[in-house]
């Protein structure tokens, strides 16, 4: 139905555009009572077999929503209905900010990628943590994924990032620290040794005051060095992280089907889906065998298929994230996953 149908409507559409329509549809048919439950019944996938412990927390199944999908948490209910196996809300900023002008999301159909820069878009955290506070269902575990403000300049970033996993302490399960969008003037140089060292080191004190600490994890860029991966294995291991994420998107345009002059008309923004799976599984098994498999990792990039997802789990990740693969896959690619899984078995 969803690629004959409501697909060809949607891309009729522009992309952010598109985006709304489809959440405020989900959203409107799972207020109807019976065709709600039909929805679910349909979309999930329930089986002792698909769970995992992983970071100190029981996941249902192993894939979840990336960030970006749902910056305000204003969505987390509905998505749920899909069949998820857990939700990433974020990027959240202690202050609400429009981020960049649209046009700022735009689809490569050719390459079933997206290229973006939103610029962290968000209402701030004190209007997440209002929502989470409201409607936040007990049994759905809730990643919060916090970045700074456009105008925080880098030595006050740490500040930031500490507001933000203040505020949202008690509502989320686990936290992932964004230093690597490309969308945010020097965002990425957070990630160089000593600074990043220096905002989790201080983000982990904070954590370990907690009478019950939650999982911190580290969101990376796919456009790191072997050398620069090293350097994040070694902050991971010394500051005691729960895990990476792996990976971002990336500023590269390498091997695009898309023609050029589309490419350049575009511009700036970090590139997603098919094109980056390859590279993104790379980082995965380098990291994970550099690692002995120490790290837990939760593998995105190009998941558009249950074989796109196996591909991350094989190559060391414990869990896995879509987001482009929905656009082009539809909803049903969380249920597709989870059932390759068990088909595996």
């Amino acid at each position: 139905m969803y690629k004959y149908l409501l697909k060809p409507i949607l891309f009729l559409l522009p992309p952010e555009k598109a985006h709304h329509v489809t959440l405020f549809l989900l959203k409107m048919t799972l207020a109807i009572p019976v065709i709600g439950w039909l929805f679910r019944k349909n979309f999930e996938l329930k089986d002792k077999m698909l769970e995992r412990r992983v970071f100190g927390l029981t996941f249902p199944n192993p894939v979840g929503l990336a960030a970006g999908f749902d910056k305000d948490g204003k969505h987390f209910r509905a998505m749920s209905a899909l069949g998820f196996g857990f939700i990433e809300i974020g990027t959240v900023t202690p202050v609400g900010q429009e981020g960049n002008p649209q046009p700022r999301l735009f689809r490569l159909p050719a390459d079933e990628a997206l290229v973006n820069r939103m610029g962290f878009n968000n209402e701030g955290v004190d209007a997440l943590v209002e929502r989470l506070k409201k409607h936040r269902p007990k049994n759905l575990i809730i990643g919060g994924n916090i970045g700074k403000n456009k105008v925080t300049p880098n030595e006050q970033a740490t500040r930031d990032f500490a507001i933000c996993f203040e505020a949202l302490f008690p509502y989320v399960d686990y936290f992932v620290v964004n230093v690597s969008s490309p969308n945010t003037p020097g965002l990425r140089e957070l990630q160089e040794k000593e600074p990043l060292t220096a905002l989790l080191t201080h983000l982990q004190n904070l954590n370990k005051q907690k009478p019950s600490p939650k999982p911190i994890l580290l969101k990376i860029a796919p456009d790191l060095t072997n050398a620069q991966l090293d350097d994040i294995l070694d902050i991971v291991q010394s500051t005691q992280l729960a895990g990476i994420i792996a990976t971002n998107t990336t500023i590269g345009r390498e091997g695009l089907k898309t023609d050029a002059t589309v490419i350049e008309e575009i511009g700036n923004g970090g590139l997603s889906g098919q094109p980056v799976r390859d590279h993104s599984t790379g980082v995965i098994r380098y990291l994970h065998k550099k690692s002995g498999g120490k790290v837990a990792i939760i593998g995105v990039g190009g998941i558009a298929s249950g074989a796109d997802a196996l591909e991350k789990l094989a190559a060391g990740a414990a869990l896995v994230q879509v987001y482009s693969g929905l656009v082009y896959a539809g909803a049903g690619l969380v249920k597709a996953i989870n059932q390759a899984l068990l088909d595996k078995r």
